[in-house]
């Protein structure tokens, strides 16, 4: 149970709506509003929260959802570089959420697993992002031969759309865990207490 209550549909202000419709008017939701609620009629993971200071929410929501529809990152590295925030702030709903997202956009099982085991990967790309998302998350910098590495990569725009990746999603680790947003009924905590 999270510790922020449900804002529903029909309790919303103006500028609550307005952050809302953004996020569930968007790709995010596929088409299909609903899939953003909750069992209490709220927003899921880190959004029900992203409503309580609309401005500063909605300024959120728009970076997240550049950074993950709009990004020179391919998908598969971009949803491994989620995974390690998540990973590094044992943060529930983000594992939960993006593990099932990484798969669809084909990171391999083994990679997710390595990940959680947090044991870089065998495959140069991926050691890669995990190596510069993990030490960026770790020791707060990154040596210059991993920051080359990783330009080589993904060239300048891409390595700086990584680090903004991180810290979005470093900013929705410290959102779900500050909140305690809990994960749907029935479904087990990827980093129980």
């Amino acid at each position: 149970m999270s510790r922020l209550g449900p804002i529903r549909l029909e309790d919303m202000d103006d500028a609550q709506r307005a952050v809302f419709d953004g996020i569930t008017g968007g790709p995010r939701s596929k088409g299909d509003p609903a899939e953003m609620l909750n069992e209490e009629g709220a927003l899921r993971g880190p959004f029900n929260a992203m409503l309580r200071s609309p401005e500063i929410g909605d300024l959120v929501q728009q970076l997240g959802g550049r950074l993950r529809y709009h990004s020179e990152i391919p998908d598969d590295l971009r949803e491994l570089a989620i995974l390690v925030c998540g990973r590094r702030h044992r943060a529930n709903f983000e594992w939960y959420a993006h593990a099932k997202i990484a798969r669809k956009v084909g990171l391999p099982d083994a990679v997710i697993n390595q990940i959680m085991d947090e044991v870089v990967p065998n495959e140069p790309k991926y050691a890669t992002v995990y190596r510069f998302v993990f030490e960026l998350q770790t020791s707060k910098r990154v040596d210059d031969a991993l920051y080359q590495d990783t330009i080589a990569l993904l060239g300048e725009k891409g390595v700086v759309e990584l680090v903004m990746l991180a810290g979005y999603y470093a900013t929705v680790s410290h959102i779900l865990n500050a909140f305690e947003v809990g994960l749907p009924s029935g479904e087990p905590l990827p980093f129980p207490d």
